[in-house]
């Protein structure tokens, strides 16, 4: 049972794709998609049961078919909180479940820390809590001791430092932002699967990779450290916090801290698998977790 998706009016010249599956009447739960960028795709839709749950999934600005496609103005963490709201009441939904990795684990954070009247429960992914000390560690720590040969080509577009290599990705020049934006997409690539397949050396460049610099570039729109601070607002909304230990991209010691400062969330370690969500095991057990929310 799942809609055909539609286009939702959002202001600032942005619309947003939304689609739902499941039976109206069910459990209500929106899924969060990660990149920042990457859409949501059908394979997702298989974490919910659509006997039991009304499953919402929102193609954030500019990402997958929302519209226009790629568009970075008006784009910030704080916007895509608002066009959730915005969703939730267009939707008629009173509060709902809430469900994200990597990025998407981000957005779920700082939406029910801003909107905590709203969510039922949480279920994480891969915690990315949006600050620079994170990508440090994937791509100046990870990436030169698992990839060293990727981490050089990554570094060469870099001149060294992360810092200088956002400004080189969204430069409109395809002559400057091609080189740099195909070495950050096979870094990111490589660390975010257990066997990775070789790096790219041409074809088309995946509109991630823009929105990602545009969000680094300014530290995910959030204050160092306000998620790991905010955590406090989480008290009493029930969690699950499914973590990888080989998450090369997004390691199990932030899952394991924030879940220290989170007393209603239970942190799920799966062995032998990495950062995607379509290992078997990492799959099943966030399709665990949000049944496990859903009981009752």
């Amino acid at each position: 049972m799942s809609d055909t998706g539609a286009l939702l009016d959002v202001g600032d010249g942005h619309r947003i794709w939304v689609q739902t599956v499941g039976r109206r009447g069910g459990i209500p739960a929106v899924y969060l998609h990660g990149g920042p960028g990457s859409g949501c795709n059908p394979s997702q839709h298989k974490l919910f049961d659509p006997d039991r749950h009304f499953a919402v999934f929102v193609d954030q600005r500019g990402a997958g078919r929302s519209q226009p496609h790629g568009e970075r103005r008006a784009n910030t963490t704080t916007h895509l909180i608002s066009d959730l709201e915005a969703v939730r009441q267009h939707l008629g939904v009173e509060s709902w479940l809430v469900v994200g990795g990597s990025w998407g684990a981000t957005l779920a954070l700082a939406y029910a820390q801003a909107h905590s009247e709203r969510v039922t429960g949480i279920v994480l992914r891969a915690t990315f809590l949006g600050t620079a000390a994170e990508l440090d560690w994937a791509f100046n720590q990870a990436l030169p001791a698992f990839q060293p040969d990727l981490y050089a080509a990554l570094m060469a577009q870099a001149d060294g430092s992360l810092e200088t290599l956002w400004p080189k990705i969204l430069n409109p020049d395809p002559a400057i932002h091609t080189a740099p934006a195909r070495a950050f997409s096979n870094a990111e690539r490589a660390l975010s699967d257990l066997s990775p397949a070789p790096p790219k050396k041409d074809g088309p460049l995946p509109a991630s990779a823009f929105m990602e610099a545009h969000y680094f570039a300014n530290d995910c729109f959030l204050e160092p450290g306000a998620l790991m601070r905010g955590a406090d607002r989480l008290v009493g909304i029930p969690g699950v916090i499914v973590q990888a230990r080989l998450d090369l991209l997004c390691p199990p010691i932030t899952s394991a801290r924030l879940a220290a400062v989170w007393p209603d969330a239970r942190l799920v370690l799966i062995e032998a698998a990495g950062h995607s969500l379509g290992h078997p095991a990492v799959f099943d057990a966030v399709r665990a977790g949000i049944a496990a929310l859903s009981a009752g």
